[in-house]
Formats: structure tokens, sequence, C-alpha cells
């Protein structure tokens, strides 16, 4: 067994011999939260709060659930409305299946989420076993990562596309930006990373960075964006759902563009993967239209819409083609559409199609530009 393995079975030993204790005070503190609304999505709850909100009784409640939610291997499962009170039974539910790693996940932003909750409500309440929460949750995602630096979307791995590696939903980079924080502070937040971590940490993300300069797409002899998702062996642009077909992706590719631009003394690689991705933006920017809902007569629902609009911010679609970049559309038969308006109403309306996450990059690359010239 490697000192790895030790440390993380020393870790879960510790939190282990405290549970005890723990779950009746879980069940107490996840009482105490039965007088909050129901909110539909914890990742927009946790983007309405302030840091200063971390430190308040209800942060410190909801920090209960979060531990209750986590299973022994270090992972969370996607899709979990944390802020949301707790049931007796639900809370002994939950502790039965704390050793089935099943579901564990870092897609939609599970245990990356988890562990940012984890890291601000410890700067107000620095309780060890929010510490150690962070340091499992960060070692299970050391442990998720491929040999060649990618993620996939589940860990212990699930059968079908799910191997694959991963940039949907920013996935990897939300990992990879938790990973930077470390690489260069030695803490996350207040939390102090434990010497031999920290350095499995510094070489998970040089080698996850590596994985995003080999998987950007080269056109034509020409560097542009990156596709959702990789076959994990060859690195090929690869399939996911029926409607999420091998492509370049407007949406993905401007996370992974960000993460490197926030890389200090970057090097030529990296440079000139963002200059590439850069000009891709601009030549795939979509402008003089918007996506609105409409009404639709007699029934209780609107449809999207592609229209006109003079004064709209540029857009980008989400899937274009990998051969020219020609945006496309899919309903969940896989074939593929030339415009939003021919897809069918579930999956046009279920889906984005369309986003301006690229314009963030668009903003800051001129300070980035100039901030070379400087070094």
């Amino acid at each position: 067994m490697n000192k790895f393995s030790i440390l993380l079975l020393v870790l879960f030993f510790t939190v282990s011999c405290k549970s005890i204790a723990q779950d009746a005070k879980a069940i107490e503190n996840t009482k105490q939260t039965k007088s909050q609304e129901k909110v539909t999505d914890w990742n927009k709850f946790m983007a309405s709060k302030e840091e200063q909100w971390f430190g308040s009784e209800e942060a410190h409640n909801i920090a209960e659930n979060v531990l209750l939610y986590q299973r022994d291997i270090g992972g969370w499962p996607k899709n979990i409305q944390m802020q949301n009170s707790l049931s007796d039974n639900e809370v002994r539910q939950l502790l039965k299946i704390k050793n089935d790693p099943t579901g564990c996940t870092a897609d939609n932003g599970a245990t990356c989420q988890e562990m940012v909750f984890l890291a601000n409500v410890y700067r107000h309440f620095p309780e060890e076993k929010y510490k150690n929460a962070f340091l499992k949750g960060l070692m299970y995602l050391l442990m998720a990562q491929y040999d060649n630096g990618g993620w996939p979307q589940f860990y212990p791995l699930k059968k079908g596309y799910y191997t694959h590696i991963t940039y949907n939903d920013d996935l990897m980079a939300n990992i990879l930006n938790i990973l930077h924080v470390i690489k260069v502070h030695s803490k996350y937040n207040t939390i102090e990373i434990p010497t031999e971590i920290y350095t499995k940490s510094v070489i998970a993300f040089d080698k996850g960075i590596q994985c995003i300069l080999k998987t950007q797409y080269l056109q034509n002899g020409v560097l542009t964006g990156w596709c959702a998702q990789y076959d994990e062996f060859s690195l090929a642009p690869a399939n996911a759902r029926a409607f999420e077909l091998a492509s370049l992706s407007g949406s993905e590719s401007a996370k992974i563009v960000l993460l490197l631009m926030a890389i200090e003394n970057p090097s030529v690689e990296i440079i000139q993967s963002v200059e590439a991705a850069h000009e891709w933006f601009e030549t795939t920017k979509i402008v003089g239209y918007k996506v609105i809902s409409i009404p639709i007569e007699k029934e209780q629902k609107t449809d999207k819409v592609l229209v006109e609009s003079l004064d709209a911010e540029p857009i980008w679609a989400r899937f274009m083609e990998l051969k020219d970049n020609q945006p496309f559309f899919c309903d969940r038969d896989g074939v593929k559409k030339q415009a939003l308006s021919e897809i069918g109403y579930e999956r046009r309306n279920g889906y984005k199609w369309y986003g301006n996450e690229p314009k963030e990059v668009l903003k800051k690359y001129p300070k980035w530009k100039e901030n070379l010239k400087v070094k």
C-alpha cells in the first residue's frame, strides 16, 4: 500500500471514529433547517450568497447536510439540493449508504461545489470535520484523474460515454480551478494542504493542463476550441447523449480558456493556445441575433426562437461542426439539423443551444495580452 493510500485510510478512520457522535448531531442540526424554503437549484443557491453569509447559522446547519451527502470515497452525487431540510428518516438513509461510491461525480458542479462550500464555512467555523471532508473530496478528485490528465464524468467509472474525458458543463475546468488555487497558495481558502497531497495536487494540475493542450482541436492545421468530451484512450472527439454529438463547443471552450489565462508565467504552448482560441471565438461569434422565449397561443408555455436583433450581444452555438464551425442542433434521434426551429419542442426548450460564455474571454483578452508584454 503506498503512502497516499495510507493517508486516505488514516483520514477516513479519523472521520469514522467520530461518526456516532456526529450522526446524532447531524440529525439535530438538519432539524434546524426545516423552516427553510425549498430551493430547486443548489448551484444557484450558492451563487446568490455573499462571503459573510458563510458565517451564518444557516450556512453552519447546511454544512451538516453536505457532510451527510458525502460518500466515504470522498465524492458527492450530483443534482442534490444540499440546502433543503432533511427528515430524520432521510438522515438515517444517507448514513446507511455512506460506503456506497455509486454516483459520485464532478458533473454539474458536484463535489467541487461542495468542497468550495465547506472551505468557505471552515473559514468562519474552523471545525476539523469540515477540513477533513474538504481533503477527502480533494483526494477523491486526485484518484479519479486518468494518467493522461483528463477526468471522467463519474468515478468509480460508469459504463458508457461517462468514461470519456469530460469538459462538458465545465467539469474539468471546475476541478482544475480548485487545483490551481492550491498550487499557487499551498492552501484553499484557510484550509492548509498537507505536503504530500499538495505535491500530488500540483502534479494533477500540470497533467490536466497538458491534457487541455493536447485536446485543443486542430482544424485544417489551425487550433480552434474544444469538444465537450473526448475518448479517454485516443483523445479523439467523442459523442455523449444522442443529441450531444462530437463537435466544437462554444460554451465549454470559454471556461477552459479563462483557466489558461489565469496561469502565471504561461508557457509558449499556453500562450499559443489562448491566442488561437481567442481568434476562434472571434471567427465563430454570431452577431445580430438573440434567443427569446415567446408565448404559445392558447397554451400555458413558451417556445424558444432565434430572432434578429441589431443591438444583441454576440452569442455562440453550443455545438459546431468539427470541419467548418457550422452550428448544428439535434433531437434525441441524433439527426443533425441546421436550425433551432428544425428540432422538436422538447429538445429545443430543454437544452441550452446558444450561449454568451466566450464574451468574458473577449473582455479579458486585451489585458491578458498587455500583461504578457510587461513580463
